[in-house]
């Protein structure tokens, strides 16, 4: 709903920007009482919101056609709003950034310090006699409210083949995030 942007003045537009990336990066959220005039209580919180989330996924992206994108996103309501979008865009993305950062970091407070592994070599079972399956102790020390606490897992080939490709792509969108 960024068509409602459009409500208001253009020189009015930057100071709007810069509250609404105070908000996304935890500050204090523009007041309606600024604008109240302006927009419904209803407008109001869809401008919020589509701005936030435009700013978000510009930066979240990180794709090399974020201007174009922006700027159609914005086609309904001016070039005018839509390169002021892209000046405080510009200007404020490694905050805005830090700030998704700092966001996805929240989700836990489990961070890992330390690892070591080792293979072994499964010969036999209690109900195979001829395994002969390798197997992977992985030894984890996870640091949690500050405690360090061990944890220890074992897995098959097939497990630690998808334990492999979960570390892959989580480090391609941390590559992306940079």
């Amino acid at each position: 709903m960024v068509h409602l942007l459009a409500k208001l003045l253009p020189e009015e537009c930057p100071k709007l920007l810069h509250r609404v990336v105070d908000s996304v990066c935890g500050r204090e959220s523009p007041r309606m009482a600024d604008y109240g005039d302006m927009w419904t209580l209803v407008e109001w919180m869809e401008v919020l919101d589509s701005l936030s989330s435009l700013f978000r996924l510009a930066v979240g992206k990180n794709t090399p056609d974020e201007e174009y994108e922006v700027l159609a996103s914005l086609a309904d309501v001016g070039r005018g709003y839509g390169e002021a979008v892209l000046t405080v865009l510009r200007a404020r993305r490694e905050e805005i950034c830090q700030a998704l950062v700092e966001r996805t970091n929240n989700v836990s407070s489990s961070t890992l310090q330390d690892f070591d592994w080792h293979i072994k070599l499964a010969l036999a079972s209690d109900k195979i006699s001829s395994l002969q399956t390798p197997l992977l102790n992985l030894s984890l020390d996870v640091k949690e409210n500050g405690a360090l606490k061990p944890v220890s897992v074992e897995m098959n080939r097939e497990e630690l083949q998808t334990l492999i490709s979960s570390m892959e792509a989580a480090n391609k969108v941390v590559l992306q995030l940079k």
